[in-house]
């Protein structure tokens, strides 16, 4: 098969030249008691409760499933309150400080300024400033600081006011983060979150744009999860400062004032599972983050043209949830992967080589994988966008996949 380029508006799109036939390889199906979120991108989610199953450290970039899994999304009927993004993230946070005295906050403003965007903002008056702790501008100081507190028994979080800043503690996070709970044979283990906002966001500047997912996912002994919702922004927080790993949670700086009823009891959510955000039969969709949204605006387009998507938001970075992803990519055959990750090993690169290698058999199509541009963000807001995928990009990108 010849490869084929689709070009557009904000990013290039190549298909590899790979041979495919009809043979379908049979694969062991896996039972599976979790129910789905369908949404239609008007932010709505049913009740999730799941089990945590960070106290296993995961080492590959594949989840495992457990076949005694008690149901991970199960809808059941209760009150809700409507929250904006930032406060779901700060009402997981509060109520894991509530219930786990070992749990504390560190980094710059988070104390009574309440953080760059208000994730902390209270928490220092109700626990004090021991347990919400304002740090110098040392990033590698204070996440150093933060993994020897998880190594003598606190569950930190530490907060990057930007995500690009903690560039400068890449070498505690990777040297020490990661692989303490190896090169100590067990004798420690790091349970702290790592968290902050990222991505481009309305002309930031190209230092204050980055993301760096793909940075940080090639780290051994380091879970990544990126929320993109209320309701998942706050489960994500809680399982994550209950792990045992040490877990990067990512935030989008453009979903912060996302608004979202979630439910009033407690819930947790895993941090391997994606979310099927919409049924569909024709295309697989798999995104994250800010792109999630980009994609169901493309979505509702691709339904009024005739085609029936699936969108999967796979929530987990790393490691990747390959059975809904498997699932659905025996269903439909045809893979569309939407990231605002750079392109040149970006997480796209990664989960098209994890598909490749598991579902190649299931593929009527070579997998197609809309990134950002490999250049740094330009200031200009039209530059800007002409960096990251557009939903028209998507709806292109999904007819010429299923043509």
């Amino acid at each position: 098969m010849a490869a084929t380029i689709l070009h557009g508006v904000g990013a290039t799109t190549a298909l590899s030249s790979i041979n495919y036939n009809n043979s379908r390889r049979s694969l062991p199906e896996r039972k599976r008691t979790s129910l789905v979120i369908q949404c239609d991108g008007s932010l709505s989610s049913g009740l999730n409760i799941s089990n945590n199953r960070g106290a296993k450290l995961s080492t590959n970039a594949v989840a495992t499933k457990q076949e005694n899994v008690t149901a991970s999304t199960t809808s059941k009927p209760g009150l809700r309150h409507e929250l904006l993004l930032f406060e779901a993230l700060r009402e997981g946070l509060e109520e894991e400080m509530e219930r786990d005295p070992h749990v504390c906050v560190m980094g710059e403003d988070v104390g009574h300024y309440g953080g760059s965007y208000k994730v902390t903002k209270g928490l220092a008056d109700k626990y004090g400033d021991l347990r919400v702790l304002d740090t110098p501008i040392a990033e590698n100081s204070f996440t150093g600081m933060g993994i020897g507190a998880a190594m003598t028994g606190l569950r930190p979080i530490v907060e990057g006011m930007n995500m690009g800043f903690l560039l400068l503690a890449f070498n505690q996070i990777s040297n020490n983060c990661g692989m303490l709970h190896y090169t100590s044979g067990g004798q420690f283990k790091i349970p702290i979150v790592i968290r902050g906002p990222g991505g481009v966001g309305r002309q930031l500047g190209a230092e204050h744009s980055q993301r760096l997912e793909s940075y940080f996912q090639s780290i051994p002994g380091i879970q990544m999860v990126a929320c993109s919702t209320p309701y998942n922004a706050k489960g994500l927080m809680k399982a994550a400062i209950r792990s045992d790993n040490p877990v990067i949670l990512f935030e989008h700086v453009l979903l912060y004032n996302l608004k979202e009823r979630i439910p009033d009891e407690e819930y947790v959510l895993s941090l391997e599972e994606a979310e099927m955000v919409r049924p569909g039969k024709h295309v697989t969709v798999l995104t994250y983050s800010r792109m999630r949204y980009h994609v169901m605006q493309a979505a509702k387009t691709l339904v009024n043209k005739g085609y029936d998507p699936e969108v999967i938001d796979i929530r987990s970075l790393k490691p990747f949830d390959l059975h809904t992803i498997g699932n659905s990519v025996k269903k439909t055959h045809h893979v569309l992967i939407v990231e605002e990750c750079m392109r040149t090993g970006g997480i796209g690169a990664s989960l098209t080589a994890s598909i490749n290698e598991h579902f190649h058999d299931y593929l009527d199509a070579p997998i197609v994988c809309l990134s950002s541009q490999d250049v740094p963000t330009p200031y200009a807001g039209a530059l800007e966008e002409w960096t990251v995928v557009q939903p028209a990009q998507i709806v292109a990108a999904v007819e010429q996949l299923c043509q």
